[in-house]
This record gives C-alpha cells, sequence and structure tokens, in this order.
C-alpha cells in the first residue's frame, strides 16, 4: 500500500461520504492492543467498529503507547501494584512514514503504525509513536505512558496526537474535510490548521468538531499557557494571540473552552450531559453550539448472541440455561484470581469501571452492618464483585481499591479482580446478574458499562445520571435510584441518600423479584435487552455522528 497517497481501502457507502479524521488517546479495539484506560477508549474502540461496519469515510487516530496504561498487577497480599509492560504487536504495519514536529522547540521524530480494517474490522486507523532511533531519551518517552503523571509529558502527548495527526493526513496527501476530536486532547491539530490557513479562524472552524466528556468545568484540562507555548503547542502563535482565541486573560490555558471556540460544532455524550454542558459553558462568548449524541457501544461486539437467540425464541429454560452457563465461566476467572469459589445459582452483584472518587467504589461499605446483613442473609444469598484501574497516581483512589481487597479477605462471597481491558469486561457483564453504578449526580457524562451489561442480561441498578434517564424505566427494564436534591444538600448527605434507596431497592425489590418471582425477574432482564439492542448500538451513534455533527 501507498501511504503517501493513501486511500480508503474499502468502498464507502455514499451517506456517509463526508472525509473524516477522528483523533482520540485512547482506542478499546481488542484485548491484544492495549492503548486504553477506560470509558473514553471503549466509546472510541466502539465508533472505529461501527464507522467500518457502516462503511463510513472516516480514519482513525491515536498513539501507539509503549507501555500502554499500566498492567494491573498485585503486590503480595493482593492490593493493588502498578506495573508497567513494554507492549509488541506483530499485526500492525509499518507504513514506512517518518517525519519531524517541533515540541518544545525541537524536532521530534514521528514514525507512523498502520491498523489495517480486516485485522479487527475497524475503521483504518494510524498510531504514532515517537519511540525511534533517530530521537533522544526525552523524546522516546512522549508514547511510552497512557495519561503520564508528567505535565510536561502530557502535554507533549497532546501536541504528537494533535499535531502530529493533523501533519501525517498532509502527508499522505489524504485531504480530510472533518477534524472531529473525541476530547480536549487533539487540541493542538486545530492550531496546526490555523497555521495552515495563514491565521483564518474561520476556516478552520469549517473543519472542526469537538466531543466533550466532562461535566464540570473543573475536570477539564488547564495548563500554564506560558509552558503550553514553550513546549510548542500553539504552532507558532503567540500567548497574546492564543488568549484572545480563548476568550481569558488568564495564564491557565483552559483545552476545553479553546476547543469550543475553535469548533464550528461540539456535543455531549448524553442529552443530560448536553444540557449540564451548555449550561456549564454559557457564560463565555463565541463559544459553538453544543449539541448532545449519546454514547453507545458496539452491539456485535458485546451482546452474547445464544443470550439474545433464547429471548427471541421465547424460552425461558434455554435462557436460564444460557445466563448460568455464562455465570459458570465468569467464576472461573474469579476463583482463579482470588480463591473463591462462586454459586451460579446466586444473585451477583457486579461494579466494575474506572476507580474515580465521583464513582463511589465503596459506597455499599459505608454502611458496614447493613453491607454485612446482605452478604450474610439466608433467605437471599448474595455475592459481589469490584475490578477496575485507578489511575496509577491517584492515591484516593489505589487507597479505595485496596480497601475493598481487605474487606474481601472476611467474606467469601466478595471479592475485587484485577485487569479491567476488554476481555474480562465482557466476562463480567455476561456473568453478573444486577450491574451496580452509583456515581454522584451529575458527575457521570454518559457512563458506557451499563449498556454492555444490559446486552448480556445483566440488570442495571443506578444512580440517575449519564445516559439512564434515556434508558431506565424503574421496575421494567432496570432499577434507578430517585434524585436527591443536588444543589442544596451536602455531599455527605447526597451519599447517605442515595446509600439508603440503593439498599432499599435491594432489599425491598430486587432481591425478592429474583428470588421468589424469577419470571419477572426474566422479564426485566430481556426487556432491556430490546431496550438497549438498537438505540445504544453504535451503529445509531455513528450514524448520527455523519447526520448531526459532520454534516
Amino acid at each position: 500500500m501507498d501511504f503517501k497517497n493513501f486511500a480508503m481501502p474499502f468502498s464507502i457507502n455514499p451517506e456517509y461520504s463526508k472525509k473524516v479524521a477522528y483523533f482520540s488517546m485512547e482506542f478499546a479495539i481488542d484485548q491484544a492492543l492495549k492503548i486504553y484506560s477506560g470509558g473514553l477508549g471503549f466509546l472510541a474502540g466502539s465508533h472505529m467498529k461501527s464507522a467500518y461496519s457502516l462503511k463510513q469515510d472516516l480514519v482513525g487516530i491515536g498513539i501507539l503507547w509503549k507501555f500502554g496504561y499500566y498492567d494491573q498487577a498485585r503486590n503480595h497480599d493482593q492490593t493493588l501494584q502498578p506495573t508497567w509492560t513494554k507492549k509488541m504487536y506483530s499485526f500492525l504495519q509499518d507504513t514506512g512514514i517518518k517525519f519531524q514536529i517541533e515540541i518544545h522547540s525541537a524536532p521530534v521524530w514521528v514514525k507512523v503504525w498502520y491498523l489495517d480494517p480486516e485485522v479487527f474490522h475497524t475503521a483504518p486507523m494510524f498510531f504514532l509513536s515517537t519511540d525511534v532511533p533517530e530521537n533522544d531519551h526525552i523524546s522516546k518517552t512522549i508514547c511510552h505512558r497512557l495519561y503520564d503523571a508528567n505535565e510536561s509529558t502530557k502535554i507533549a502527548q497532546y501536541i504528537l496526537l494533535g499535531k502530529g495527526g493533523a501533519k501525517l493526513l498532509d502527508l499522505m496527501n489524504f485531504e480530510r474535510d472533518v477534524y472531529h476530536l473525541n476530547e480536549a486532547h487533539g487540541l493542538p491539530a486545530a492550531f496546526y490548521l490555523l497555521k495552515k490557513f495563514g491565521g483564518d479562524l474561520e476556516k478552520v472552524k469549517e473543519k472542526l468538531v469537538f466531543t466533550t466528556h466532562t461535566p464540570e468545568e473543573a475536570g477539564n484540562e488547564k495548563h500554564n499557557i506560558y509552558l503550553c507555548h514553550d513546549m510548542s503547542y500553539f504552532s507558532g502563535l503567540s500567548i497574546e494571540e492564543v488568549k484572545k482565541i480563548e476568550g481569558v486573560d488568564d495564564d491557565r490555558f483552559n483545552h476545553s473552552l479553546c476547543a469550543l471556540r475553535m469548533a464550528r460544532l461540539a456535543n455531549g455524550v448524553s442529552q443530560l450531559h448536553g444540557v449540564v454542558s451548555r449550561k456549564m459553558w454559557s457564560k463565555y462568548s463565541k463559544i459553538c453550539e453544543i449539541k448532545a449524541i449519546t454514547n453507545a457501544q458496539e452491539f456485535k461486539y458485546w451482546a452474547d448472541k445464544p443470550l439474545y437467540d433464547a429471548k427471541d425464541e421465547n424460552d425461558p429454560v434455554l435462557f436460564d440455561f444460557r445466563k448460568k452457563h455464562l455465570k459458570k465461566r465468569f467464576f472461573k476467572t474469579v476463583a482463579d484470581q482470588t480463591g473463591n469459589l462462586f454459586d451460579p445459582n446466586v444473585f451477583t452483584i457486579v461494579w466494575a469501571r474506572r476507580f474515580a472518587g465521583y464513582k463511589r467504589a465503596d459506597l455499599l461499605l459505608h454502611d458496614k452492618e447493613r453491607f454485612a446483613r446482605l452478604l450474610n442473609n439466608p433467605k437471599y444469598p448474595v455475592q459481589i464483585i469490584w475490578a477496575g484501574k485507578p489511575y496509577p497516581m491517584d492515591y484516593s483512589a489505589i487507597s479505595t481499591f485496596n480497601s475493598l481487597v481487605e474487606e474481601s479477605k472476611f467474606h467469601k462471597n466478595m471479592a475485587v479482580l484485577t485487569g479491567y481491558e476488554l476481555a474480562l469486561s465482557k466476562l463480567m457483564k455476561q456473568g453478573s446478574d444486577l450491574w451496580l453504578n452509583n456515581p454522584r449526580v451529575p458527575r457521570e457524562a454518559s457512563g458506557t458499562s451499563g449498556m454492555t451489561a444490559a446486552m448480556n442480561g445483566s440488570v442495571n441498578l443506578s444512580t440517575d445520571d449519564g445516559w439512564i434517564p434515556e434508558f431506565t424505566k424503574n421496575g421494567v427494564n432496570g432499577f434507578v435510584v430517585p434524585q436527591a436534591d443536588y444543589d442544596n444538600t451536602s455531599v455527605y448527605d447526597q451519599d447517605n441518600f442515595d446509600l439508603e434507596n440503593l439498599y432499599a431497592a435491594l432489599e425491598n425489590e430486587i432481591l425478592p423479584t429474583y428470588y421468589d418471582r424469577p419470571d419477572d425477574w426474566r422479564t426485566i432482564q430481556q426487556t432491556a435487552m430490546g431496550d438497549v439492542k438498537n438505540n445504544f448500538n453504535s451503529d445509531r451513534m455513528a450514524d448520527e455522528y455523519y447526520k448531526q455533527i459532520y454534516a
């Protein structure tokens, strides 16, 4: 293949002929390609798979992380041990393209790898690496660790993704109509284009669209503008020119705000997040319109086909048999990791996602007595499992993970797993009866794990945040905690309110239904499976991006 004159390797569906480049820091495509950390990657991976299925004129641009995010291992006492292992991928193709970009006023070599669409049934994908002999050690490390804790390295990574990705498209003579930033990490692409278009911001706006994933302004990344300038983030623009574009006379450069002012269109990732985002950014002038396209996951990858077949054939015996089989298969992993033997006949709760404070992994344990009663109820027995990867420098999240591990040592029906990548994620969703999701409202922009859980007959119990208001009908296809008066109550009172309602739902509704009325439980499972199949399949999402954002 001639990468210097690259062309799409398959016929394009005329409905999706707009030429798009999709920039993302992470992509969860397959268990074998460990270049992602969590939900953002899961979303981007599903988007790439749907782009392939729908034959869209879209390419993905990311970074080839030499050590990935990190490998989640254990210390001798079972607590968390982050480890970094060099990754090797024989299925990536060397494009032969090498070029230089400016980072910190010095040339840095970039090598480009290609993922052919036929390998994992994705859009064509290009991955950038600075780990080449021509670079010095510091430059090589830019692409070593996803979300590196060092501020300068992190900024350099954004430059690599944005400026490197935009320059690559030029070098391949591969003209794109739309540059889609999945989060603001790739924003240096906008400044590259601004330089290319001789400072014409309107021309940049014609091409640039932006997806925001953060529902709190404080959560959007800010860095010292002088450091960004020294790092060559702005492609030669002066600090005064950047401040004029950003519209804020502040030494902290707000990446998301600048993206909203340089893009022609942006979107939140659920209907609720769209509302929250518009309100949050409304105090700033000259920002683009913020729409909402609800996240989704690829049905073909995630859903258990035999379970859906049993549902569609209206065969309750086969359906229950298949679900029990999936539980047994998952419990082999639980036994292997923890030494706990779980029972497929027992109601199994799973909490699994990125460990972050607002997601409240240990909320159920805030009432230790009630938690003990839940785990030791002879009438309605329960098994509960946690998994997820805290950021390796988030010591509070690591402490939460470790405290759960310590608690699990006292309960044979409680387990904490490591290695929450695609394979384990799929096993957990297939092998759980209840998917527990309890973020502090309205901190969860979307949340996608509950979608893929529902695709596997796992019923959601959630606070009313992110995608949940669009999906959950309480008691019909899942269970939802009523909203507290979040604006007028303290965090402590919110946590207690949500905790009480979670336990009430479990004790009074969910467990009695599962054990005493199994036909009703199966109806809830199957209703959820039906409701999630089309509305939260990434084919719908990829289609909406073309029709609402790229058009």
